[in-house]
């Protein structure tokens, strides 16, 4: 029996182990995934050592760039991106990191895209924030940046944000967990009287389905979509990469 698991820290809400679990049974698959709830990413190595059953992991927050010094190896866009959220374990015991997040973000978006220039606004500047502005890049969707202080160009305050900046970003990504259950009254500060028709408004979020952040967006015509989506399409990018 193989062994797959998710590294990353408070994941009791964990989508991935539900839809493992799920696709071994309907599969008919005698493997096992689990969740490996870890207080400092120090004690990864051990998971290793002690456990030769072990043929892959996903990675969540807070790890997804914390682990990088801890792999031997790294997909091109998994180095190109700065963040890995999936891990393959070679006959040869070595460590590969790869992003599949660009690659479940890009899919699930391309369907809502139209013929049209677009431009976008990140929310956050996390590991999974990084994925995304690879796949809008490879999208030729420009994009910026927000969090609490503009670091350089590609980067804008939530403090400068306003009206006009908004309008003229017909694309925005929520990528920090604001709004997650159970914290589900909080949603990120931005002006959302800019929102229109032609936005689409994109929740890396899953958990709950409509987020303050999506519903708020909703109101004023925009398009939405949750993580949900996104999280199906790169966990099964993942098994792909497992099973090379």
């Amino acid at each position: 029996m193989a062994k797959f698991g998710l590294i990353g820290k408070n994941i009791d809400y964990s989508f991935s182990r539900g839809y493992f679990k799920n696709k071994f049974e309907t599969e008919n698959l005698s493997h096992e995934y689990i969740n490996f709830d870890l207080e400092n990413i120090a004690t990864f190595p051990d998971l290793i050592k002690n456990d030769k059953t072990i043929k892959g992991f996903n990675v969540t927050i807070p790890y997804k760039e914390l682990i990088i010094p801890y792999l031997d190896k790294l997909d091109i866009r998994a180095k190109k991106i700065g963040a890995v959220n999936t891990i393959r374990i070679t006959k040869k015991g070595n460590l590969k990191g790869y992003n599949t997040d660009y690659y479940g973000f890009k899919k699930a978006l391309k369907p809502l895209l139209k013929n049209q220039k677009y431009q976008a606004l990140i929310l956050g500047t996390g590991g999974a924030s990084k994925a995304v502005a690879y796949a809008l890049k490879k999208l030729d969707i420009p994009y910026k940046f927000v969090s609490r202080q503009a670091k350089n160009k590609f980067y804008l305050s939530y403090g400068s944000l306003d009206k006009t900046i908004i309008n003229s970003h017909q694309i925005i990504i929520n990528c920090t967990p604001l709004g997650t259950f159970p914290d589900i009254k909080k949603y990120p500060l931005i002006p959302y009287q800019g929102i229109t028709k032609n936005h689409i408004l994109f929740d890396l979020i899953y958990n709950p389905a409509q987020t303050l952040f999506l519903k708020t967006g909703k109101l004023n015509g925009a398009k939405t979509i949750n993580g949900l989506r996104m999280l199906e399409l790169q966990a099964e990018k993942s098994w792909e990469i497992w099973n090379r």
